[in-house]
């Protein structure tokens, strides 16, 4: 049953008494409007995050409707429901932990729309070997990973790579979990970007993309400090009437003397190995902003400036905590100012939402001359020439811009693939650039660009394809040949060598030489282990001496 259709049987329960939309070529549609604060000058923020976001309609009892927008962290990219323990440390797209603290409001929502399909709530993954507490996992449980990077130690280089570009210094290889049996089920979906690896991965991965309603709606995080809007287009079958536009706001490292790594510290160094990766990242708990609003006939708008409460900080029920001073509110960035204050004529708010009729039954055209320039290794830019808001006429109030690696993009699977913050609309026949930092070596990609207008018609999908080239001799930071033999870069063996050669032989002239040399020829030694079991376990033999006199040295 598709989405559309789990919708219209959550609205068939509403009072139909007038509908939403009103004439032939009008439609009605709700916009939500804010702006994520700059937390750059929060000293109590060990680490800048963006926020992750939800928000989704309910009626004035509270009853939960649809959801409109999420950020693809959590709908795209499952981080609510991967293997790992919801306590693990936190970094630059950190590939493993439950995050279950991140919309605990949201997440135990009832969905009657999908509780009809038996398929929420979701069965809880966990890793293939049921081990929760560790960080490093089996070769042949370990697939090839396309959007986190490995676990980071703080003191990396890599770490301020990935923080800074957003983007993981090395390839990493990932357990991908499978369905628990004994973890019982949660809110959060599964991930539903993956292309299952039949020899590494559990048939499970399969499921997960069908199980996953909410990557429809998923957008890439807002950028901080720019005005944003969600625009939905409001159902035929939605009765004219109040409603309570729901805001759940959440945001990994926001400390303040309540929330902070000594209140709710990481795991103990005793439970789970490489406890030094990463970084404690439970602060202060989601903050959530109710605004209630009417959607009728004519334009209205409501606005709020403040929270309503707060969500669990263990994430362990859905219940709506009364504001109160734990929560920071006078920080830019942090807890209850999270979203920043606006003002306009109508008033200050911190999220505003009008709903509106629109007269408009032309779709935009398509983005014209759509191509990839400037490909490296890990980046490119994609240029295409603005189409008009009617065709070839008025500026366009949006793009939708996703992406797929290694998979064509088509109409069918474009709603699914992953989401990209595009530009701001320019006058048609003005080119458009959007640069995408972040991407792999020797890798297809596929972008796909589309406009869309003040009713959310949509234009004819314009779909880029460019595959990167090879990484510049040198241009690493890892044991490839360690990682290529032993299959994940947390393997014990390897994490004890990236010691020994940050610790030994970078403080030598002669080892730093080893270490350089090692670097120019080491990628395409991996890329010959790495294929090949046989291969892969001669390299662990040929690598144990070393293994073992690096253990051996105290350091």
């Amino acid at each position: 049953m598709t989405r559309c259709a789990l919708l219209a049987l959550a609205l068939a329960s509403l009072d139909p008494a007038v509908a939403a939309a009103g004439a032939p070529g009008q439609c009605h549609v709700v916009d939500v409007d804010f702006m994520t604060a700059d937390d750059s000058g929060n000293t109590n923020a060990p680490y800048h995050f963006r926020p992750q976001m939800v928000v989704w309609l309910e009626d004035p009892g509270g009853n939960y409707i649809d959801t409109l927008y999420i950020t693809q962290q959590t709908g795209t990219f499952g981080i609510g429901n991967r293997p790992g323990r919801f306590d693990f440390n936190s970094g630059p797209i950190w590939p493993y932990g439950r995050r279950i603290t991140t919309f605990p409001v949201w997440s135990h929502k009832p969905k009657p729309e999908l509780e009809a399909t038996g398929t929420f709530p979701f069965p809880v993954l966990e890793y293939q070997d049921k081990s929760d507490n560790n960080l490093s996992h089996a070769v042949n449980k370990s697939s090839t990973e396309l959007h986190f990077c490995r676990p980071l130690d703080t003191h990396e280089a890599a770490w301020s790579v990935a923080m800074d570009a957003g983007t993981c210094a090395t390839s990493a290889f990932t357990d991908k979990g499978e369905f628990s049996g004994t973890l019982g089920t949660t809110g959060y979906p599964p991930r539903s970007d993956l292309n299952r690896d039949a020899s590494r991965d559990s048939a499970d991965v399969d499921l997960y993309p069908m199980m996953n309603p909410f990557d429809t709606v998923s957008q890439a995080t807002p950028q901080t400090g720019v005005a944003s809007q969600i625009t939905w287009p409001i159902p035929q079958a939605l009765a004219s009437g109040d409603y309570v536009m729901m805001v759940e706001v959440s945001k990994e490292f926001d400390y303040n003397a309540t929330y902070n790594a000594t209140t709710y510290p990481p795991p103990c160094d005793t439970c789970i190995p490489y406890s030094n990766y990463g970084a404690p990242y439970r602060g202060q708990p989601s903050v959530i902003y109710k605004v209630p609003f009417t959607i009728g006939t004519t334009e209205s708008s409501g606005m709020v400036d403040a929270i309503a409460g707060y969500g669990d900080p263990d994430g362990m029920d859905g219940n709506i905590r009364q504001a109160d001073g734990t929560i920071t509110v006078n920080v830019p960035g942090s807890g209850g100012a999270r979203l920043a204050l606006i003002s306009d004529p109508s008033g200050m708010y911190r999220v505003k939402v009008t709903a509106r009729p629109e007269f408009d039954n032309v779709p935009p055209g398509i983005a014209d001359e759509a191509k990839a320039v400037n490909l490296t290794s890990t980046a490119a830019t994609v240029t295409w020439v603005a189409p008009g808001d009617n065709g070839e006429i008025g500026k366009v109030r949006g793009y939708e811009i996703r992406y797929l690696a290694n998979t064509p993009l088509t109409e069918d699977n474009f709603s699914s693939a992953t989401s990209i913050d595009p530009p701001a609309p320019d006058d048609p026949g003005q080119v458009q650039t959007l640069d995408l930092p972040g991407l792999l070596p020797e890798t297809d990609y596929y972008v796909g660009i589309r406009a869309f207008d003040a009713c959310h018609n949509t234009g004819t999908l314009a779909v880029v394809k460019f595959t990167t080239p090879a990484r510049p001799v040198g241009q690493v930071d890892a044991c490839f040949v360690a990682t290529a033999a032993y299959g994940s870069i947390m393997a014990n063996d390897v994490g004890m060598l990236r010691q020994f050669r940050d610790a030994i032989l970078r403080n030598t002239v002669f080892g730093e030489l080893a270490v350089e040399s090692y670097y120019t020829f080491g990628p395409a030694v991996a890329g010959a282990i790495d294929p090949s079991d046989l291969v892969r376990a001669t390299a662990r033999e040929a690598l144990g001496p070393l293994v073992r006199f690096a253990g051996s040295v105290k350091r």
